[in-house]
C-alpha cells in the first residue's frame, strides 16, 4: 500500500474482486467456500479498511466498490458466491458512512449478469450488460457522486420487488 501512495494522494481507487466458483461444490467443499469467501469478502474488506486508513489522513478520495446484485437478494443457484457478495456491499455501505466526515467518498457498484470470463458458458439472464456498460456507469456514478449505482438501471426497481418476495414463493421463481 505504501507504493501506491508514494508519490502523492490517490484520489480515486476501484476494489474489483470475484470469484463465481463452483457454486455447487462451494457449499460442499470447505476449501472451495473458504476460497471464495476470502476472494469475495475477506480480499475486499481488507484493501477497503487500507484504502480508507491513508484517504481518511488524506482527507479527501473516492473509493469504487464492485458488488453484485447477487448479494442483494441471495439465491440458492449461487448463494456462497451472493452471500460473499451480501456481506462486502454491506461492509462498503457502512464504510461511506464512517468516512463521510472526513471528506472521503465510497461508491458501491451493484450490476447484474455481466458478460465476461467469469460468465463464459452460462446463459445471459434478462438485463444483461457489458463490462464496458459496468465502466460507463461507474464513471457517470462517481461524476454525480452517487452512494450507490445499479448497472443497468432498471435493476434497481426490480430487485427492489424481489427484495419483498416471500421466502416460499421466492424459491419457486426460475431463478
Amino acid at each position: 500500500m505504501d507504493k501506491a501512495f508514494a508519490h502523492g494522494d490517490i484520489d480515486l481507487a476501484v476494489v474489483a474482486f470475484g470469484v463465481l466458483g463452483d457454486q455447487e461444490r462451494a457449499w460442499q467443499d470447505v476449501q472451495v467456500a473458504r476460497e471464495l469467501a476470502e476472494v469475495n469478502y475477506v480480499a475486499p474488506v481488507s484493501l477497503g479498511v487500507l484504502l480508507a486508513e491513508r484517504m481518511r489522513a488524506q482527507g479527501h478520495g473516492s473509493i469504487v466498490a464492485l458488488s453484485s446484485v447477487a448479494g442483494e437478494r441471495v439465491r440458492r443457484s449461487n448463494f456462497v458466491y451472493g452471500s460473499g457478495k451480501a456481506g462486502m456491499d454491506g461492509f462498503f455501505l457502512g464504510l461511506g458512512e464512517a468516512l463521510r466526515p472526513h471528506g472521503v467518498r465510497v461508491c458501491v457498484v451493484r450490476p447484474g449478469f455481466v458478460r465476461t470470463k467469469m460468465t463464459d458458458g452460462l446463459d445471459a439472464a434478462p438485463l444483461s450488460v457489458t463490462a464496458e456498460d459496468v465502466a460507463t456507469a461507474v464513471v457517470e456514478g462517481v461524476r454525480a457522486g452517487k452512494e450507490l449505482v445499479w448497472v443497468p438501471g432498471p435493476l434497481r426497481w426490480v430487485m427492489s420487488a424481489l427484495r419483498h418476495v416471500p421466502r416460499a414463493l421466492f424459491r419457486r421463481l426460475p431463478m
